[in-house]
């Protein structure tokens, strides 16, 4: 069973270090460590100083964008409550915006600097799933992505507060969370496979494959989630983009295996 201890960590100074911020601090390190190391092997022609310009910039737009995809999905309540727009710490991300937000961003940088746009995006799709498989323990302890109610060994409890109303009469769900995270794991041993290998280095591969199957990962998960932020009649927004991020892979590696190299 998996009981959250709570949003804060520790006080610091009186002033509150939560959970959520650490989770998703230590997961942009591993992100980025997990990209020096492919670097290292794989891309070696790469510099460090480009690797570090272009995840500063990618961990601006992609928070940035996250959140601004987020409060568009739930306008209602930000209307209601605007001073809570920039409190991330709170929880309220998105995956779905902190990609477009990066492939947006990245392309600018990439035309400015004459960058190889797939090449790059192969490198960073590592460091972006590391940091999905670790971010995702930050709604653990934020009590959120929780699933339909169970009863297994390792049901999630969640606070009285933080169910939806028709499942007040619940404590226990299924840890979505959980299976996303491990899932991800999975998608990573997959983006390896294929980088060690593929005979013929075609750029794009890793990127679309690993925007492919997240965005397969998410349907299914979504079809057990209770705390989606929009629903459109009964079918999550979620859905509704990670398809069209699918479909957008797809044509990708059409493109990329039907292109000269």
């Amino acid at each position: 069973m998996f009981t959250s201890p709570g949003h804060i960590a520790f006080s610091f100074l009186s002033i509150d270090i939560y959970w959520y911020g650490i989770i998703m601090s230590l997961s942009i390190l591993s992100g980025i460590i997990t990209i020096l190391f492919i670097k290292n092997k794989f891309y070696k022609e790469i510099s460090n100083d480009r690797i570090f310009d272009i995840s500063f910039l990618l961990i601006i737009a992609g928070i940035i964008f996250a959140r601004i995809y987020y409060v568009i999905l739930d306008y209602r309540y930000f209307l209601n409550h605007p001073f809570f727009i920039p409190c991330i710490w709170n929880g309220g991300i998105s995956i779905h915006g902190a990609i477009i937000g990066g492939i947006i961003a990245f392309y600018f940088y990439a035309k400015k600097h004459n960058c190889d746009y797939l090449k790059y995006a192969d490198l960073f799709s590592f460091g972006i799933i590391v940091g999905q498989i670790i971010g995702r323990w930050g709604n653990f302890f934020n009590s959120e992505a929780f699933g339909l109610p169970c009863n297994l060994p390792w049901k999630l409890y969640i606070p009285y507060n933080m169910r939806p109303v028709e499942y007040r009469n619940y404590e226990f769900f299924h840890p979505a969370f959980l299976y996303e995270s491990m899932l991800n794991f999975l998608i990573l041993i997959i983006m390896l496979f294929i980088l060690n290998k593929k005979s013929e280095k075609k750029n794009g591969i890793i990127f679309f494959t690993y925007l492919f199957l997240y965005s397969l990962v998410r349907i299914l998960i979504e079809t057990i989630r209770l705390d989606s932020v929009l629903n459109i009649s009964v079918v999550h927004f979620a859905h509704i983009a990670s398809l069209a991020f699918m479909l957008f892979a797809f044509f990708g590696l059409l493109y990329v295996n039907l292109k000269k190299t």
